[in-house]
């Protein structure tokens, strides 16, 4: 027999002889029934003689000589034996090493000898049918077939007051649950033994099934840390060594944007001191007083019943509301002022209102240390995939395993290793914008855009930079001496059509990227902070992939900063403040588009490392556009191209004319596009324009 069966084997035997203890003393405190009433009124009342008596002429109560009298035997010292043997049998249970379940239950809890023995007479109205009854016989009332503390301290030997306190174990952590209706005396009122509880009694040790649905297991897989992440795991295990003396372990504040890095720490962490990590988010707590305080005890009784450490993430709440704002801030603060054991907290920023915590930051996984567990995931089909990634993308060191494993799977269907890794980290990193910006799937390339030499050449310089970024700052050591500038940030000034959000894609598409492009409704709110907030997530989630940020007609957010005459105007202003530090720190590329230059904060201006114009397409540019603009596949005749380029336009209204010519070609027979056609969409995107018309030109 295994010891995990042996121990169950002594947990029934205890079981067993604590039920049987139980219900011999309510039988013995209950009223005697007519049966025992007529036995112990019988048993010493004149029998009536016998049939032998009556021949030898004996009268009746007269005993028979040659029959000796038995001694009569009282019921109650039968029951107060059976009493003791159940007692005995008990007590040998409890000498069992492991004791059973109750007895570890009582110890952990602080429960005194008469609490315990409370709590088995609840959990035997679980357990023994025949409870019920005896509990409204012992009580003399029929209306009664409940446990209550009065009967408790009636039936048991060493009764305390005590334990009917609210802080004691038995309330404060509902081991029981009374039920007290209007105005019923607290000693009279009926008590239950709590689900969770008698269930632990028995053997059966799971989480409650009330705080089941709130929580999600962290996996603690045997992730092998990178070495900054691993020291930080360290000091939080050496900080608890030093703490133990402390009435409670402080809470873990782990601070950063990596909520995945933070979650492998404290997973970590928890394996190391054998307990199962269990995710909590923010948003679940009760925002009720009542329901947050029985959460929180809740949590704490499950604490000592099961190895468990709490992991709540609470990375969307600003540290900043928790006194000023109800709701989760507000819940959060009380959950952790009343949280025992273990609790990690994910947060952005420290949170200030809290007494016993302490910070650890944590960051992204570090460039090198990112290339080196690429290479270690990938093996021998690793070659340059490492450097380019970990150039490109912020993964923890699990999630690169994942992304590894499914490539290599993948890879011999879906084409090589690199692109299949390449296409399954672009993949993975897109749910976290898809709700704050648009993405555009990038379709043009460098022969489909036209722009001037100067222009097209500070597009190749920033595709260069954002390739070989990994080169310049780890390996020839720029990272060590830059705090902020690490991203790349470029400014596209020009009038609208004149290829801006053209040359975005062609950036896009040759980085293999996603590209972004920021939706104003979503970020921009009138509610003071949620501006900065929703920017704070849109830059987060777009610094963990890389994404290119696209702000187009970034005038309307990146304005000038005005005097402030009123809360508007400073309010106003700590968004550009708060912009202009969050593009500095931006990891990535972020693309500003404006059609009005001069309309940006000039502190922007410092901060941009390329300033790119797109200036109206001269007679070359337009030729060149005009050549282009046709897919290969359009049946085109005689267009001249000469003419089409004196047309005064931008290459956006070149395109609509294309386009709008295109359909009309496709309505004639046969379907073509000839010169008459595109000088006629010619002079509907004129009108469009409200531009003046040259018949001459257009006949």
């Amino acid at each position: 027999m295994s010891t995990a069966e042996q121990w169950q084997t002594n947990n029934e035997r205890f079981l067993s002889a604590a039920l049987a203890w139980t219900r011999l003393r309510l039988e013995r405190l209950a009223p005697q029934s007519s049966a025992t009433k007529m036995m112990t009124s019988t048993a010493h009342e004149p029998a009536a003689p016998s049939f032998v008596g009556r021949l030898l002429g004996r009268s009746a109560g007269e005993p028979t000589p040659d029959l000796p009298a038995l001694p009569a035997v009282s019921p109650q010292a039968v029951r107060n034996e059976q009493i003791g043997q159940a007692q005995a049998a008990m007590l040998a249970a409890e000498a069992t090493d492991p004791p059973p379940a109750a007895l570890i239950l009582s110890q952990r809890f602080g429960l005194s000898r008469f609490e315990l023995e409370t709590l088995l007479l609840c959990a035997a109205m679980e357990l023994d049918t025949r409870t019920a009854a005896l509990c409204a016989r012992a009580q003399d009332d029929t209306n009664r077939p409940y446990p209550t503390f009065a009967l408790a301290l009636t039936l048991f030997d060493e009764p305390a007051w005590d334990a009917l306190s609210p802080e004691r174990p038995l309330r404060y952590f509902r081991l029981i649950e009374i039920n007290q209706p209007g105005a019923q005396p607290l000693t009279s009122s009926p008590l239950r033994a709590d689900e969770r509880i008698v269930n632990y009694i028995k053997g059966l040790n799971y989480l409650d099934d009330r705080l089941a649905p709130l929580l999600t297991p962290i996996e603690t897989s045997e992730v092998e840390l990178p070495p900054s992440q691993l020291q930080v795991a360290e000091s939080i295990l050496h900080h608890w060594k030093q703490a133990a003396t402390m009435r409670r372990l402080p809470v873990i504040q782990l601070t950063g944007v990596d909520s995945g890095s933070k979650q492998l720490i404290a997973g970590h962490v928890a394996a190391k001191v054998g307990l199962e990590l269990l995710r909590l988010p923010v948003d679940a707590l009760p925002t009720q007083v009542a329901d947050l305080e029985t959460l929180a005890r809740l949590w704490q009784r499950e604490t000592m019943l099961l190895p468990v450490a709490l992991y709540l993430d609470a990375h969307e709440v600003d540290p900043t509301l928790a006194e000023a704002a109800g709701g989760h801030a507000l819940a959060l603060t009380h959950f952790l002022d009343r949280a025992r054991g273990v609790v990690f907290l994910d947060t952005r920023e420290a949170w200030p209102t809290l007494e016993t915590t302490a910070t650890f930051d944590v960051g992204y996984t570090a460039a090198a240390e990112q290339k080196a567990a690429w290479a270690a995931a990938l093996g021998e089909k690793a070659g340059d995939s490492p450097a380019l990634v970990a150039g490109q993308f912020n993964f923890n060191v699990a999630m690169i395993q994942r992304l590894a494993q499914a490539a290599l799977l993948d890879a011999g269907a879906n084409g090589s290793v690199q692109d299949r890794l390449w296409q399954l980290c672009r993949a993975s990193t897109r749910p976290r914008l898809e709700s704050l910006a648009q993405r555009l799937e990038p379709k043009a390339t460098w022969d489909d855009i036209v722009l001037t030499q100067e222009a097209m050449g500070l597009l190749h310089q920033i595709a260069d930079q954002v390739r070989r970024r990994m080169v310049v700052y780890d390996d020839w050591g720029f990272r060590a001496r830059m705090n902020r500038g690490l991203g790349i940030s470029a400014l596209f000034a020009g009038e609208s059509g004149t290829g801006k959000t053209m040359a975005a894609e062609v950036l896009a598409n040759d980085l293999r990227l996603d590209l972004y492009r920021i939706d104003l409704s979503a970020v921009v709110s009138k509610y003071i902070g949620e501006t900065e907030k929703n920017l704070r997530k849109l830059f987060d989630a777009a610094e963990y992939g890389n994404a290119i940020l696209f702000f187009d007609e970034a005038d309307a957010l990146f304005g000038k900063r005005s005097e402030v005459k009123d809360s508007h105007d400073r309010y106003a202003n700590i968004e550009i403040n708060y912009l202009l530090q969050r593009m500095e720190s931006y990891r990535g590329l972020a693309i500003l588009a404006t059609n009005m230059k001069s309309a940006l904060d000039t502190a922007f201006m410092r901060r941009l490392r390329f300033i790119v114009n797109f200036p109206f397409p001269g007679t070359v540019e337009r030729k060149l556009i005009w050549q282009k603009v046709f897919p290969g596949e359009t049946p085109t005749v005689a267009l001249d191209y000469d003419r089409l380029a004196r047309l005064n336009l931008t290459g956006g209204s070149i395109h609509n004319i294309a386009v709008n010519a295109a359909f009309l070609g496709a309505a004639q027979q046969p379907p073509q596009v000839t010169m008459p056609l595109v000088l006629a969409a010619a002079g509907t995107e004129f009108r469009k324009l409200d531009r003046p018309i040259n018949d001459a030109e257009l006949r």
